[in-house]
């Protein structure tokens, strides 16, 4: 197809990157690695910068020399929507300045125990993009994927099934989850690990809140022949993503509610399938519709029954206590843990 720019368009490349283009160069990295190499003193040859078309031909240039192909195209699309972004704002020094120091401040506000880059991208809705890009077929189907968020950590304690994630006196209703990990065909996986978290009933995980114990309401299982889990606990709440720095400025700044509808995380891994990634969301929530992480699919959104009635085989059980049941669907494929954010 012949590639002409738009009426109005920036000018990302000169007149050769056009006719590059139209004689069937396929994307604009390899047009811009042969403009490099038709200058004076070859490829190598730094050039003398005369307007600001020149910086971004010169950076298309330079990203052109990437070997590895798909850093390659990740970095060359970067510079051209960059670019493109501080032509269409006509973005000012002073600005230019801020942005950088919201960066740096996002990455000193990063710690053991908080990721604000995460929570940026999810604020941004970069996260949940992400995820249905690469999962179910490209956002068109359900998926049982969701976002991993800034508080997964590795080496939860062993639980049996049956058995509770509760580390220390947690007060709260009694939940009873019981789930099942199945393949596109619906099919049974066994013997997978199955990771799972939440908030507390105030609305803060473990390592946020100095008065739950360590790895309080966290705990992997093994699904059993069936693919089978089940574990109890107690019901989480909604909870405010944290405010307290470049993320908080953010919503403030658009009048937007910090709380997260509340969910039930999962990680399960099992060889042979991709790694599953999900929340389940209660469906009674206020802030169902307006989760500030942009998180919340159809396919997402479980059934927290709430039962008034005293509990069938545990007298001490007192009501209300909540019950989940969810099938949880993983797709065959590469098998890759996920980097875990916070330690």
């Amino acid at each position: 197809m012949a590639y002409a720019p738009t009426a109005g368009a920036p000018e990302f490349v000169d007149a050769r990157h056009f006719r590059l283009l139209r004689q069937g160069a396929r994307n604009v990295e390899v047009a811009a690695a042969e403009s490099a190499c038709e200058r004076p003193g070859g490829r190598g040859a730094a050039m003398i910068i005369k307007s600001l078309d020149d910086v971004t031909r010169d950076a298309l240039a330079a990203m052109a020399r990437t070997d590895d192909p798909r850093l390659r195209e990740i970095l060359t699309a970067l510079v051209r929507h960059m670019h493109a972004f501080v032509r269409e704002t006509r973005l000012t020094e002073a600005e230019f300045r801020a942005a950088t120091a919201v960066i740096n401040e996002i990455g000193r506000l990063s710690t053991d125990s908080h990721n604000e880059a995460v929570l940026m991208a999810g604020s941004l809705g970069v996260s949940s993009l992400v995820c249905l890009l690469n999962n179910g077929v490209e956002g068109s189907a359900e998926t049982s994927q969701s976002l991993l968020g800034p508080f997964w950590r590795l080496n939860s304690p062993r639980v049996p099934n049956g058995g509770s994630i509760l580390r220390g006196p947690t007060p709260g209703e009694p939940l009873f989850v019981k789930g099942r990990v199945v393949d596109p065909s619906g099919a049974p996986i066994a013997g997978a690990d199955v990771d799972v978290w939440h908030a507390s009933p105030v609305g803060l995980y473990e390592n946020q809140d100095p008065d739950q114990a360590e790895m309080n309401l966290r705990g992997k299982l093994t699904t059993d022949a069936e693919g089978r889990f089940w574990f109890s606990t107690v019901m989480m709440i909604g909870y405010p993503i944290p405010t307290d720095g470049v993320v908080g400025r953010l919503l403030k700044a658009q009048k937007r509610q910090p709380k997260r509808p509340a969910h039930l995380h999962a990680l399960i891994v099992k060889p042979g399938f991709k790694v599953l990634v999900s929340q389940v969301y209660d469906p009674e929530d206020p802030n169902l519709e307006d989760d500030p992480q942009f998180g919340v699919t159809r396919a997402l959104v479980g059934a927290f029954v709430r039962h008034d009635e005293p509990h069938p085989t545990d007298p001490s059980i007192r009501p209300p206590w909540r019950t989940l049941k969810h099938t949880y669907v993983m797709q065959p494929g590469e098998t890759v843990l996920p980097q875990p954010p916070i330690k």
